[in-house]
Order: C-alpha cells, then structure tokens, then sequence
C-alpha cells in the first residue's frame, strides 16, 4: 500500500506530535516506504502535523566528497591541496549524501533556513528556525550555542522514522557535557565559499566522526537502546517505518550520564 500526506499526518498525531512543537527529525525514505509524492509529502506531513507555529529541524552536513581524497595527507599538504581544488559553496551546496535523500529535499523546500556552517549544517523551518541555524559557533560546533543546544534550551523533540540507531544528532551535545577524561579532538580543513568570499578554513572540535573515547563499536547505537528501554519515548508506525518521539532534554542528559558512566579509563578498563 502506498501511504499518503494525509496518513503520515495521522500516523505522526498518533505518535504525540502536536501543534506548535519544535521537531528535529531524522528519517530514512526507504524505511517508511512508497509514499504519494516521495519526500516532499514526507517533509509536508510532519509540517502538516506540528502547523505554521511549530519548527522543523534536519541536519543538512555538506557534501565535501572532494576532500574526502586528500584528508589523509599532513596538515600543510592538505591545505595546499584544498587551495588547488574548487571551493564549495556552502550557501548552495548539496546535503551530504550519507545523511540521506530527506535532508537534500528538505534543503531546497520552500521557507527552509540553511545554516552557514562549513563543516555540519542545520536547515530549519517555523517560527523558531533563526533562532536554531543562523550564527553558530565556527569551532564546537555541537557543543553550547550549538543548534542541538537551542534544540534542548526550546524544549525541543527529536522524531525518527526508521533511521539507524546510531543516527542521534543531540548525544554530540551530551558528549560536551559528559564527565569523560581526555576527550578525543579533531580537526578538519575545508576551501569554502559564503558570503565573506572564498578561502581555507578549518574547524576544530570534539572527535564526532570515531567518538571522544575508545569503545567496541558504536556508543551512540548502546545509549538509544537503553534510553528507548528506559520508558521515556513513544513509538509508533509513520508508514512502514518503527517511529520514536522523545525529549531532546532527555536523551542529552541520559547519554551525558551515560558517557561519563562508562567512557573513563578506568570503567572502560574494568
């Protein structure tokens, strides 16, 4: 059966989203299934369900697959390298394709904000959506005075629609919170054009591609489970897709207390 606008709106007002809600989404297409006008009726359910006085927010990233070839090089060499390639517009430039094809839609859709960030853009729409995307911090940019940090000071919610466990933007910001020694740190190069013209920056910040300490696999992927086990989201069906609604308030502080738990020498030598 394909599903309709009309049915994911009903589905989602199921699942405890309401009117005026400020929502972070993260959602797989092919989860949820063949639905009436593909991701726009997605993008247009959810908006449909929250109405013009509630937020819709998604992570965007960039798609920077050109550094990918030259991120392995020394730090001189890289920036060399970058200088020879053409710049990236982040103004315009296509939504990192590993996110998935919703945040390219979301992207373009009318009335959408596209935050500025080179490294990890936030797009919003609703009354709210300045407020979450526009001046950032360059550096840290999960951390405070992030977008996932005004998320949580709204009172925000985080919705997914059968996306993989691991895929829970707001525990960077718990990672910023958590009581963890000698936290990873990383720093990336890009050749970027905005409005301030071109050039080579670079970003600094926690470890967010391979985490701020050691662990067997995918931490984020434990923390959901047990968080989703504690009692604190509803689940339901959009489509075909396992959905969860939860308090981005909530998981930031689970998955601090959970880090700190569990992520220090010596619980992690234990």
């Amino acid at each position: 059966m394909t599903a309709t606008r009309t049915h994911l709106s009903e589905d989602l007002a199921r699942l405890s989203l309401k009117p005026g809600d400020l929502v972070m989404v993260h959602a797989s297409l092919r989860a949820i299934g063949p639905v009436e006008g593909g991701a726009d009726s997605v993008i247009g359910a959810i908006l449909d369900t929250i109405g013009p006085e509630g937020t819709m927010v998604m992570v965007l990233g960039v798609d920077h697959s050109a550094r990918e070839a030259v991120k392995h090089l020394p730090e001189a060499e890289q920036v060399e390298a970058l200088k020879a390639q053409a710049p990236v517009d982040i103004r315009t430039a296509a939504a990192d394709p590993e996110i998935g094809a919703l945040a390219e839609a979301f992207r373009t859709t009318p009335g959408v904000i596209v935050g500025l960030h080179p490294d990890s853009r936030f797009a919003a729409i609703g009354p709210a959506a300045e407020r979450i995307v526009r001046d950032i911090p360059l550096h840290d940019y999960l951390g405070p005075d992030s977008p996932l940090d005004r998320l949580c000071d709204k009172q925000g919610k985080i919705l997914r629609l059968g996306a993989d466990e691991n895929t829970v933007t707001a525990l960077h910001l718990a990672e910023y919170y958590a009581g963890v020694a000698d936290k990873r740190r990383a720093r990336r190069w890009y050749h970027i054009t905005d409005d301030a013209g071109s050039r080579v920056v670079h970003v600094d910040s926690l470890d967010n591609s391979d985490g701020i300490a050691a662990w067997d696999g995918d931490y984020f992927g434990d923390i959901l489970n047990e968080f989703l086990a504690s009692g604190k989201a509803s689940f339901g069906r959009v489509g075909r897709a396992r959905a969860e609604l939860f308090s981005a308030n909530d998981i930031v502080c689970f998955g601090s207390k959970w880090m700190t738990a569990h992520l220090n020498p010596k619980k992690r030598a234990s």
